[in-house]
């Protein structure tokens, strides 16, 4: 992965906690729902679908579509190198979205509807979701 930029890291505690550092392993988890198997992104305390109070995370494949993107020019983050934030629908569930940046490819070679592979970036002890294009 090419050098990190400045990222401001989330907090390690909280109903979030799991989601940030649950990526060691390589492996993206969201909450699920034990009742009606609703993946609940963002993390909170209760299913949105069902009103169920038990959901705990679960892993799940780590693949999904580009919904929507945006090529950052804004130079914030100390480099002038233009940067890919993007809104992933994953795989497991319409409407299971998550904003993220979308790496390894040229800004100019970006589509909506291109399927994603989540990465991790190591910022122990958070690691950060983010996409690159499916390479297989």
């Amino acid at each position: 992965m090419p050098d990190k930029p400045h990222r401001v890291l989330p907090a390690t505690e909280g109903p979030s906690a799991f989601f940030w550092t649950s990526g060691a392993d390589g492996r993206l988890r969201f909450l699920c729902c034990s009742a009606c198997s609703y993946f609940v992104h963002p993390p909170t305390s209760y299913c949105p679908n069902c009103g169920g109070r038990d959901v705990a995370p679960r892993v799940v494949g780590g693949r999904g579509t580009v919904y929507s993107y945006t090529v950052n020019h804004q130079p914030w983050d100390g480099t002038a190198d233009s940067y890919i934030i993007g809104v992933v629908e994953m795989d497991e569930q319409v409407g299971l979205r998550l904003m993220t940046s979308i790496v390894d490819v040229a800004p100019d070679a970006m589509r909506m509807g291109m399927r994603v592979e989540v990465v991790f970036e190591d910022h122990t002890p958070i690691h950060l979701p983010v996409f690159r294009p499916v390479t297989s």
